[in-house]
């Protein structure tokens, strides 16, 4: 393996543990907000309600994202294994893109901070 494949290897795996302690900490967050709506849900205040049922469901979504997210690293990191313990340059073709990966997980920080604005300005009204 050439030592430059080998350092590639190296800092792609350092970027998967990296997401995955950003995607720990977002599940963390979204058991809380979760949490947070059960509370307003009990408060039964009617005109609300469409808003919880909308961030219910983001949430929903954003922990199906998650999984995924977690399931791309966990493909990744076996083809890794792979190149390391063949000691070859190849990953078995088709499993992973990692420019891609990134590109989602960029993506889902976005939408996820939104989403985290959103439902603290909502919190900060009702709550």
């Amino acid at each position: 393996m050439k030592a430059s494949n080998a350092k590639q290897i190296t800092s792609q795996h350092f970027e998967h543990r990296v997401w995955r302690n950003e995607l720990n900490f977002f599940a963390d967050e979204l058991k809380i907000y979760e949490h947070q709506l059960e509370e307003l849900v009990g408060k039964g205040i009617k005109e609300m309600m469409p808003r919880l049922e909308h961030f219910q469901n983001s949430f929903i979504r954003q922990k199906e994202v998650l999984d995924e997210l977690n399931h791309d690293i966990n493909v990744h990191e076996q083809a890794l294994a792979y190149a390391m313990s063949n000691d070859t340059d190849e990953t078995p073709a088709g499993l992973y893109n990692h420019d891609e990966s990134r590109e989602k997980f960029e993506t889902f920080k976005s939408i996820y901070a939104d989403l985290k604005a959103d439902f603290m300005q909502f919190l900060r009204k009702w709550h």
